[in-house]
C-alpha cells in the first residue's frame, strides 16, 4: 500500500474524515502532518483536507498556500510525488500557483452544501489513471469559493492536455433532480489534474460518502478513493 500523509491547518475540518476513510481502505492510519513542519518524511500521496484554513481570511487557501509545509509539498512534487486537494485544498494548491485558474466566490454569492454528480475523465497515467472514462459519483460539496475561473488560454490548454479531471453532470438523486453545476464553475469544471498528472485538486467531498451510513445512496466516495490509493500505489 501507499504511503499516505494528511496536513493539517487551523481550520481544517475534513482531517479526521479524509484519515478515517483512507484508513478504512488501506488497512494503515495515514500520517498526519501539522503546518508548521519544515522536514516531512517521504510518502507517496500527500493529501490537503477540506475544512476553512486561516478562517479563508483573504481567500479560501490564501494563507495556507504560504504556510512553511508548503515549501514541503513543493518539493514532493517536484520528485515526482503526488498530491490530492479536496475543496479548501482544491483552493491552496491554486493560490500555491501548483493548479492553475483560481476559485472564486459561487455564483449567487452564496454558500452551497449539497450532493451533485462528477463524471470523470480517464488519463492513461497520473491520479485519473484508474478511472474510466464518464465513470460517475454522487457525492456532497460545501463550499463558498468553489467557481473556477481561468482564462481562455489556460482552458484551452487544460482541454488540450486532458487536465480537466471532473465535470459536475446532471443526475437524479432518490426521488429529487440534482441540478448539475452548483458554483457556476466554467465548463462545469469540478476538479483538476497537473499536466504530470500528479497534483488533483477537485471540489466535491469523497470522504463524506464512505459508507451507506452517510447516505447519499453509497459509498461513492469510498471508490473514488479507491481509485486514487490505486493510481499511486508503487
Amino acid at each position: 500500500m501507499p504511503s499516505i500523509a494528511v496536513i493539517r491547518f487551523p481550520g481544517s475540518n475534513c482531517d479526521r474524515d479524509i484519515i478515517t476513510g483512507v484508513a478504512s481502505i488501506t488497512g494503515t492510519k495515514p500520517s498526519a502532518i501539522w503546518y508548521k513542519d519544515t522536514d516531512i518524511a517521504r510518502h507517496d500521496l500527500i493529501i490537503l483536507p477540506g475544512g476553512f484554513s486561516f478562517g479563508d481570511y483573504l481567500r479560501g487557501g490564501a494563507i495556507a498556500a504560504r504556510a512553511p509545509i508548503m515549501d514541503e509539498i513543493q518539493d514532493h512534487v517536484w520528485r515526482g510525488g503526488y498530491v490530492l486537494g479536496i475543496c479548501n485544498g482544491f483552493q491552496i494548491l491554486t493560490e500555491s500557483e501548483l493548479l492553475p485558474g483560481a476559485l472564486m466566490r459561487n455564483v449567487g454569492l452564496k454558500y452551497v452544501c449539497r450532493d451533485v454528480v462528477i463524471k470523470a475523465h480517464h488519463a492513461d497515467d497520473g491520479l485519473l489513471s484508474a478511472f474510466k472514462d464518464g465513470q460517475s459519483f454522487r457525492m456532497p460539496v460545501a463550499h463558498n469559493e468553489g467557481n473556477y475561473y481561468a482564462d481562455e488560454e489556460t482552458l484551452a490548454r487544460l482541454q488540450d492536455k486532458g487536465q480537466i479531471a471532473f465535470t459536475y453532470t446532471a443526475g437524479i438523486g432518490g426521488d429529487k433532480h440534482i441540478d448539475a453545476n452548483p458554483n457556476g464553475a466554467i465548463e462545469d469544471i469540478a476538479g483538476i489534474v497537473s499536466e504530470n498528472g500528479r497534483v488533483l485538486g477537485m471540489m466535491p467531498h469523497p470522504e463524506r460518502n464512505l459508507d451507506p451510513i452517510h447516505g447519499g445512496g453509497g459509498q461513492d466516495g469510498r471508490q473514488l478513493l479507491k481509485n486514487l490509493i490505486e493510481a499511486v500505489a508503487p
